[in-house]
């Protein structure tokens, strides 16, 4: 082993940065094709929390480091029969985030390779960049496997679902085009610029009040998991209710109040996120 091997194999299985309003958490395991052990969903899991508590941060970009962004679960580590999730933290989920609820918006770079469980990473970011070069898929199946981490539960949610059922089903890869019109991916750029068109993204997100943000994010999941949008007697949360509740809180706060004020006066708002 040369001394860069060895200093990549001691470097941290998932790097933080943040600067400005934007974390970027980077799955830091290239030999691995950052494949997930208990390291990276250790590394990963404490990051999104860093994240979520920290009131500068408004936005959090996930990548990977290589040419990967990953490749699921370390079958090495599973063939020895070692947990590769968050340690102490199991309801944290696959790779410390399937599970992981933040209020604050997530978005997926993928820069290349994200087969298994790198889709189910993606799938349970807000919103997903890809390189031209990503793949996607769910090839569980081909291995005697379930897409467990969140692929069986999130796919049929978030794309047509005889599209869902062929992924799964067959567990071939689609390319990155594929996946943007199938509405698994929002935008496709080059490789080079992946990381630029994430981090614009990510701004754009930034830029709005915080409250509005998190309630945002929590009141569009919690009324696509609810009942209809229609006073029918059906099962399931009212998503109506949800919208109050979250309507409340929005338009009580101080943002509420800067926001107008800040585009009658002509200026960039002075968010204060209550």
């Amino acid at each position: 082993m040369t001394a860069t091997d060895a200093k990549v194999d001691e470097a941290p299985a998932a790097l933080y940065e943040a600067d400005n309003e934007v974390a970027v958490i980077t799955l830091n395991r290239p030999k691995a094709l950052n494949a997930v052990n208990a390291a990276l969903s250790t590394a990963m899991g404490e990051g999104l929390e860093r994240a979520a508590a920290d009131p500068a941060v408004q936005v959090v970009v996930i990548t990977g480091t290589g040419r990967a962004f990953c490749a699921g679960a370390d079958l090495k580590e599973l063939a020895q029969q070692n947990d590769v999730g968050a340690e102490g933290h199991p309801e944290w989920g696959f790779a410390g985030m399937v599970q992981h609820w933040i209020d604050k918006p997530v978005i997926a770079a993928v820069n290349g390779f994200a087969m298994g469980g790198g889709t189910e990473i993606a799938l349970a970011s807000d919103l997903v960049v890809a390189s031209d070069e990503a793949v996607f898929g769910l090839p569980e199946a081909k291995r005697g496997l379930i897409a467990a981490a969140g692929g069986v539960v999130r796919m049929q949610r978030q794309i047509p679902l005889k599209r869902a059922l062929e992924l799964a089903l067959t567990g071939d890869p689609i390319d990155a085009a594929t996946a943007a019109d199938w509405g698994l991916v929002n935008k496709v750029v080059p490789g080079e610029q992946l990381m630029a068109a994430a981090l614009e993204l990510a701004g754009r997100v930034a830029a709005n009040a915080p409250l509005s943000l998190a309630h945002t994010k929590r009141t569009i999941y919690r009324a696509f998991a609810g009942g209809s949008d229609w006073n029918m007697d059906w099962t399931g949360e009212d998503p109506w209710a949800v919208n109050a509740e979250a309507q409340k809180i929005v338009f009580d706060s101080r943002d509420a109040l800067e926001g107008p004020r800040a585009f009658s006066e002509k200026r960039e708002p002075r968010w204060e996120g209550r």
